[in-house]
């Protein structure tokens, strides 16, 4: 596909694809599960359309702080926004660059997002930065398949995937990003996506915290 063809379906056609495709039953469970824990002034990073919206607890947010870096996307997400009963801010701005203050947040959520956001690494140091010492971020990702036959079916689709899924990364190790970033995971599961869905391997979903840094 010529590069003007690959462009103009990131802009127009990937996020609705994005839409419909995490809008699935395995994706909405975690998140009935998950996001109902988040609580006090809440970041969300990597809001994109707004799935996570319903699944939020109004009597625990004091307000959400939406965030990515795609217009599409946040234009999606606005008319759900403005539906709850607590402010929602929705900000175009990148993972790796979160125009907030530190210590800013009690809860920072991200689902299914380190694995499009092209430098986790450095998100997870912004992400570090803006959550309150006591705070926890709440994650749901997909990542490295078990099993090594799958591993390397995940990294011959790995581009492919990408070019049709806004740039998400199948080969990538949730649990190693957020761990080396400095968090400590206090709770974590794994399970299996259904058969139809086994190029995302496994299914992660957990709560970190920070592990506090040495004095200099």
């Amino acid at each position: 596909m010529c590069e003007s063809c690959l462009s103009w379906y990131a802009r127009c056609v990937a996020p609705y694809v994005v839409h419909a495709g995490c809008s699935a039953g395995t994706f909405t469970q975690m998140r009935r599960r998950m996001i109902p824990r988040a609580e006090g002034i809440v970041v969300e990073v990597g809001f994109g359309s707004g799935l996570n919206l319903p699944y939020y607890d109004a009597a625990k947010v004091e307000r959400l702080v939406g965030i990515d870096p795609d217009g599409t996307m946040l234009g999606l997400a606005e008319p759900k926004s403005r539906a709850l009963p607590f402010p929602v801010d929705c900000l175009r701005a990148s993972g790796e660059s979160l125009p907030l203050a530190d210590g800013f947040a009690d809860t920072v959520v991200v689902t299914y997002a380190f694995c499009t956001i092209p430098d986790p690494e450095a998100a997870l140091g912004e992400i570090r930065r803006v959550l309150k010492p006591t705070g926890r971020l709440i994650f749901i990702e997909h990542g490295q398949a078990e099993g090594r036959r799958r591993r390397l079916w995940q990294e011959r689709l790995n581009r492919l995937w990408g070019s049709l899924a806004g740039d998400c990364h199948l080969n990538r190790d949730p649990l190693r990003l957020i761990g080396g970033a400095g968090f400590h995971l206090v709770e974590q599961e794994r399970g299996r996506f259904p058969l139809q869905l086994w190029q995302l391997g496994s299914h992660h979903a957990g709560v970190a915290t920070l592990v506090a840094r040495p004095a200099s």
